[in-house]
């Protein structure tokens, strides 16, 4: 019922009258309300015959109580284990719904509380107070769905919040306390002063994670993926995954065999681990914690994406057997883009994941900033609202109520397939790390930290009064546990300790992280290319494809079976299209990637008559592999880090990110810096992810010219990434499929082309895709005894640089294409300069500033091949990557063709 109408009384009397007259009159809400108003008198006191204005106006109070309560009463619950419990709220006293103490014995009608058909005014508080002001405040009336708001006030009001646990479940709480703190205290003994980031103040969370564990494989979950920024991850290893403390003590006194460590490494508290855990009732789940920079929320998409995957390799359609679970700090969650951006994509077709479950370490500061100075609202969870998100704030320091909640959220989270946040109001002991001093900044909350005994001393003394446990049994664990950790850290200390274990999903056997320019041979036949290109664009009929497309897919077919002319689109999709029929399946994702920024793709047509979609790609054959290709939303750190998180679950898998435009890349620096590129160097983790990045200077300003080649030469080391800049379709062709057939995985970096997907000189014949493999260097085969004067070069300037060549009958220039930069291709190079030995002078001629593009990666590398550096041509060094002006964009462009081809030789 309305609660703004019951508040009028002359229209209650109007409904009222009109109830008596005829009952199915009015409303369900108001037959019901009418029906039990009368409770609402004293005891003994007369009904009245007619309508009493005042106790219905009294029962309509009572209803904008209840429903104030559920909104509100989060602000009246008890929180902060820093502060005293607020005892009173201004919103939520009698008075402020014109109620008083002389209602409290008064009955009225519940029919919106679902324990009582009427009940005293009194008992309606203490329910409401107790279910969402007491050590759990509950934001849920957001939601808009009424089932998801009943459901929730079923599960919440029934046992108020705090249901009464049996002792098995205290004493499992009990020892998980236990072990979080004394493990944290060993390491803060033993390790004086090393960062850790401890979990002490929230050791909660691990007793939280534990009933998660319990509690989803009770159900249909297997696996979990887990990302969580530092704070607590050791005790999250050791005590909730199973990480031997051994090992994490060999990372404390890194005693390795320096000949078995592989790679750069990371610090112990950036490192992921996966581990099979054998829980109760012969049950078994599979939790991977994934690995984290110190770009802390940076890890949300990337578990997305790797719970995406997961559940698409299991045909987990109800995404019930992967749960994503992300632990977040309250500073990073309300301040870092990336969780919005996570966020936005849990309910969109090509990214959701079922609902993740969040949850909020609180420690009430960041860093040393107060959130007062961090965030402009009330809580850090705030952002979550946009989802319609449930959101639990629950006090640190009663991990029963936290249990709770955590299995409640699990729970939501299966019914309903959405996000939910719980929120762990607690504090850390020491400062942001332990060699912080955090009383510089925060003295006042850190004098009421310091003598605050451990939320495990506070609990055993809880159930050594319900006589849980008997009062000698926390030194008696206490023991045990100091024992065990005794034991492992002199295992630990008495040998060589192996290197980092590096354990992963079980689709990686076989596949390797080290690098070769050995040849892979991509051909594939012209009989099976004539075959598949009808299939390319084929519709079901009846389906109406507009017109001027029809004629466009059309000609591109023809191309394909005339053996001439493909170009650079129809090259795409016959790449995917071989490989999803030989039985490797293809993810495409990105910002209008459906289409195609420039029109090129149409990797999805659209019925011109009904709008209806169809996928031709996912009906080449009846055994093909899937085929998945998505218009991801208008984000790039999120998106990217998705789809490197779903690559990393699916190294037989071609993933690929495109973005709109090159440059657009530069939002998602953070996955490409940390991920991307040292992940297999940090943590042992390769990866196959394409990025295609649109690049080339068309005159079209700074932004939608460069791709920032630069930036990723200048992270290439190692073998670890592959950066390509193809100038024929047929080298884009061989170089997807390349991707997936080499033993191993390197992220790979495409400068992809625009105006060249039109190009009327960048097109193949269809001998040269059933012909061959992708070429790192390509020569264009000009006659050695008469060349003077070499060019190398990469990208679309090639069919400029070759054009002024047939324009001017020039036969001494030899045109040198790079298509790999990255590995540097140093063999093939050597080859090419051997054949040119007549060739006194080399440039190295590019689109870009000098300071930008591929030269300052090449030079020096070039110069060791030729015993002296070339010369460049390129535009002037430039703070900005291209001029916005299109005339001096031409004028420039001619000016680089010009100096390249010099005096004709004599």
């Amino acid at each position: 019922m309305d609660v703004s109408l019951a508040l009028n009384a002359e229209f209650i009397d109007r409904q009222y009258r009109k109830w008596r007259e005829e009952p199915s009159s009015v409303s369900r809400d108001w037959r019901l309300f009418f029906e039990g108003f009368e409770l609402g008198t004293a005891p003994g006191e007369a009904v009245p015959g007619v309508c009493d204005k005042a106790q219905v106006l009294r029962q309509a109070r009572v209803e904008t109580l209840i429903h104030r309560y559920r909104d509100i009463g989060h602000l009246l619950s008890c929180l902060d284990p820093l502060a005293e419990c607020p005892l009173d709220h201004p919103l939520l006293r009698l008075e402020a719904f014109g109620l008083d103490e002389g209602d409290l014995e008064r009955v009225f009608y519940t029919p919106e509380i679902s324990l009582w058909e009427e009940a005293r005014l009194r008992d309606i508080v203490d329910l409401l107070k107790e279910t969402y002001c007491g050590s759990v405040g509950v934001e849920y009336l957001h939601l808009q769905d009424p089932e998801e708001r009943r459901w929730l006030q079923e599960r919440m009001e029934s046992v108020r919040n705090h249901p009464e646990w049996d002792s098995a479940v205290q004493k499992q709480i009990f020892r998980k306390l236990f072990e979080a703190n004394l493990f944290e205290q060993f390491l803060h003994a033993k390790y004086v002063g090393q960062k850790r980031f401890s979990i002490e103040g929230a050791e909660t969370v691990a007793a939280m994670l534990e009933a998660l564990v319990l509690h989803a494989a009770s159900g249909s979950c297997r696996e979990i993926v887990l990302g969580m920024a530092h704070r607590g991850r050791l005790t999250v290893q050791t005590c909730v995954l199973g990480k031997p403390s051994e090992a994490v003590f060999c990372e404390f006194e890194e005693n390795y065999d320096p000949g078995a460590l592989v790679g750069s490494g990371d610090v112990k508290y950036h490192r992921g681990w996966m581990s099979d855990l054998s829980l109760p009732g012969d049950r078994s789940l599979r939790a991977v914690l994934v690995s984290n920079p110190s770009h802390l929320e940076s890890v949300d998409p990337v578990v997305e994406g790797m719970a995406r995957a997961r559940q698409d390799r299991l045909a987990d359609r109800a995404r019930e057997a992967v749960l994503p679970v992300l632990i977040h700090g309250d500073a990073a969650f309300s301040g870092q883009g990336v969780v919005y951006e996570t966020l936005n994509l849990s309910q969109l077709e090509g990214y959701t994941t079922g609902g993740t479950l969040h949850l909020v370490i609180n420690n009430q500061i960041g860093f040393t900033t107060v959130p007062e100075e961090a965030r402009s609202t009330r809580y850090a969870t705030d952002v979550a609202k946009m989802l319609l998100a449930p959101i639990f704030h629950v006090h640190g320091e009663d991990p029963e109520a936290a249990v709770h909640v955590v299995q409640l959220a699990c729970d939501y989270r299966n019914r309903f397939k959405k996000d939910v946040v719980v929120d762990v109001i607690c504090y850390r002991r020491y400062g942001h790390n332990e060699g912080d001093e955090p009383y510089y900044t925060q003295p006042l909350m850190y004098e009421r930290i310091k003598n605050r005994p451990p939320v495990s001393e506070l609990y055993a003394d809880r159930l050594v009064s319900r006589g849980t446990i008997r009062s000698e049994d926390p030194d008696i664990l206490r023991k045990d546990i100091n024992a065990r950790l005794e034991a492992a850290l002199e295992k630990a200390r008495s040998r060589t300790c192996e290197a980092p274990l590096s354990r992963f999903y079980e689709e990686w056997e076989g596949i390797t992280g080290g690098y070769s320019h050995e040849p892979v041979e991509t051909g594939v036949p012209e009989a099976v290319l004539e075959e598949l290109a009808p299939r390319l664009y084929a519709v079901p009929e009846g389906f109406t494809l507009h017109e001027r497309l029809q004629r466009i897919l059309r000609r591109q077919v023809d191309r394909v079976l005339e053996g001439e002319g493909i170009g650079w689109a129809t090259a795409e999709l016959l790449a995917f299209a071989t490989l999803l029929v030989e039985g490797t399946p293809v993810r495409l994702s990105g910002q209008d990637s459906r289409r195609g920024t420039f029109s090129q793709r149409h990797g999805v047509l659209v019925d011109a008559k009904t709008g209806d979609h169809h996928i031709p790609l996912r009906h080449l054959d009846t055994d093909q592999a899937p085929f998945d290709i998505y218009d991801s939303s208008l984000s790039e750190n999120g998106v990217l880090g998705f789809e490197y998180g779903y690559a990393q679950a699916s190294p037989d898998r071609l993933v690929i990110w495109e973005a709109q435009f090159g440059d657009f890349a530069n939002n998602a620096q953070a996955i490409i810096d940390q991920y991307i590129a040292s992940a297999e160097a940090k943590w042992r983790r390769p990866n196959g992810l394409v990025l295609l990045l649109p690049h080339g200077y068309e005159g079209l300003g700074p932004e939608h010219s460069s791709a920032r080649l630069e930036r990723f030469l200048q992270l290439c080391a190692e073998d670890n990434l592959q950066v390509v800049y193809p100038t024929t379709p047929a080298q884009y062709f061989h170089l997807l499929r390349r991707q997936m057939k080499r033993p191993f995985r390197k992220p790979l970096v495409v400068m992809a082309p625009k105006s060249l997907l039109r190009h009327p000189q960048a097109v193949s014949p269809r001998r040269e895709f059933a012909e061959g493999r992708f070429q790192e260097v390509l020569d264009d085969g000009v006659d050695p005894a008469k060349v003077r004067r070499g060019l190398l070069t990469t990208g679309k300037l090639y069919y400029d640089l070759l054009e002024r060549r047939e324009n001017t009958g020039r036969d001494d220039i030899a045109l040198v294409r790079l298509e790999q930069i990255h590995p540097f291709p140093e063999k093939r190079l050597r080859e090419v300069f051997n054949r040119y030995s007549g060739v006194s002078d080399w440039f190295w001629v590019q689109e870009e500033p000098k300071n930008m593009g591929a030269w300052p990666f090449a030079a020096f590398r070039l110069e060791d091949l030729l015993g002296e550096r070339p010369g460049c041509i390129a535009r002037a060094e430039s703070a900005s990557p291209a001029t916005g002006y299109y005339l001096i964009h031409k004028q420039e462009q001619e000016a680089i063709v010009t100096e390249a081809f010099g005096k004709p030789a004599t």
